[in-house]
């Protein structure tokens, strides 16, 4: 038990800041001394939510680094318990306003922090801090460090394709496996998929579409992955199915494919995250020298509404604990840059609303397999998980963020090789 007491500065604080949200919620804050916070009673669409700080390092950091991260890293850590509905925490956290203080109230506010005990844990680096140099050594940890968890855990909540990017919905009753069946056969008419074509996956995951593209249109696969996991698992399924002679899987990046590598078509699904911005000249240049003339690309891949530099809460949230060296931009900035390396878009398709569908189907399969998921990474991590889905899913329904399909020629294919208009090909 910590004997040090809440200084009365700071009880006024916390007050100041939960009563700037501007929202109806029903809080109660407690702190290690056992003396209290809560909101008044009102009338709220918003569960309760209860919050325990177990140790005064806790606000300390809070007010000195002046970033809600901190509570993130605390709760990971055993130092702050959280009680109540997910979406009310989401809630709170994107809407923690930024307080105007005097230099004054500042500064009594830092003196009564400093005269509180320091938490017994290094601030967790950020992911940005942790980047290494550009290229394939940095997209191999980052996704070694989201899909080397284990096959296991993402057969407990994705559906039977393991399909770990956004479905297709044609109503919002449609079951997930439906919408993710519906999302690869979909690509594959984009595609214009023909019998004895090449077809190279860039990141292709667990393998879904490509086993989806040889067996129901005939073509020859190929898919690289930096997922150990994944390679394995896909290894598997070619051998238990018989594809071996079709399908190949490797452990590569895109940089290291043999120069004179060339496809039919190529489909990169949600890589472009990965990639940062400052690489795309380098990431469509290849994609193009991957292309045989004629040939089509898919690209599938998340945007920002607004860029922030991966500075926004949310963002910073998942490059920390998910996804390392992700980075979001407009889908005007992907654009640009296809168009300088020599692609000509030909179709733009927005999925916004079918990502938040997924994400909230996907929650909902986690909560339905909870004490399976937390025997395999935790009961604090689990939260963090349903935080990520959450919190993702309200930036899509938002508009914080959006989805976009991009169809891509290369500009130097003069004839035009796709029906004319969007309904012959995609039905």
């Amino acid at each position: 038990m910590i004997s040090t007491s809440v200084p009365a500065g700071i009880h006024h604080w916390v007050r100041t800041l939960l009563a700037a949200i501007q929202l109806p919620l029903n809080y109660q804050l407690q702190f290690w001394d056992t003396s209290q916070l809560h909101s008044e009673d009102v009338k709220s669409e918003y569960p309760p939510l209860k919050v325990t700080v177990h140790h005064p390092g806790v606000v300390r950091s809070l007010i000195l680094q002046r970033d809600p991260l901190v509570l993130a890293d605390a709760y990971l850590n055993g130092y702050l318990d959280i009680d109540g509905d997910v979406e009310v925490l989401v809630t709170l956290f994107r809407n923690l306003p930024s307080l105007q203080l005097s230099w004054q109230q500042k500064s009594r506010l830092w003196l009564e922090a400093l005269s509180l005990p320091s938490l017994p844990l290094a601030k967790a680096a950020d992911a940005r801090e942790r980047q290494v140099a550009a290229g394939p050594d940095r997209d191999r940890e980052a996704i070694q460090h989201h899909y080397d968890v284990g096959n296991d855990f993402y057969r407990l909540w994705l559906d039977p394709h393991l399909v770990y990017t956004c479905a297709h919905y044609e109503s919002p009753e449609m079951p997930l496996a439906e919408a993710q069946t519906a999302k690869l056969d979909l690509i594959c008419r984009k595609l214009q998929l023909q019998p004895g074509e090449t077809l190279i996956d860039v990141g292709c995951g667990w393998g879904a579409l490509l086993r989806w593209a040889v067996k129901h249109y005939g073509v020859t696969g190929y898919g690289i992955t930096l997922s150990a996991e994944q390679v394995a698992f896909n290894q598997k399924l070619i051998d238990e199915e018989g594809l071996g002679d079709r399908l190949r899987v490797e452990l590569r990046h895109y940089c290291d494919l043999p120069p004179q590598a060339q496809y039919d078509k190529l489909v990169a699904i949600g890589i472009i995250e990965h990639v940062g911005r400052k690489n795309y000249p380098l990431y469509f240049q290849r994609m193009l020298s991957l292309l045989k003339p004629g040939g089509l690309f898919l690209n599938h891949g998340i945007t920002a509404t607004h860029e922030a530099n991966g500075q926004t809460i949310g963002e910073r949230f998942i490059n920390r604990y998910f996804f390392p060296n992700g980075d979001l931009v407009r889908l005007s900035t992907i654009l640009t840059a296809m168009e300088n390396c020599g692609w000509e878009i030909a179709d733009v398709d927005a999925w916004r609303p079918h990502y938040a569908m997924t994400l909230r189907h996907w929650d909902e399969n986690f909560c339905r397999a909870f004490d399976q998921v937390s025997g395999l990474i935790g009961d604090r991590r689990t939260l963090f998980w349903r935080l990520y889905f959450i919190g993702c899913a309200l930036a899509f329904e938002q508009n914080a963020m959006g989805l976009y399909q991009v169809l891509l020629r290369r500009q130097q294919d003069l004839p035009w090789n796709l029906p004319l208009t969007r309904q012959n090909w995609v039905v």
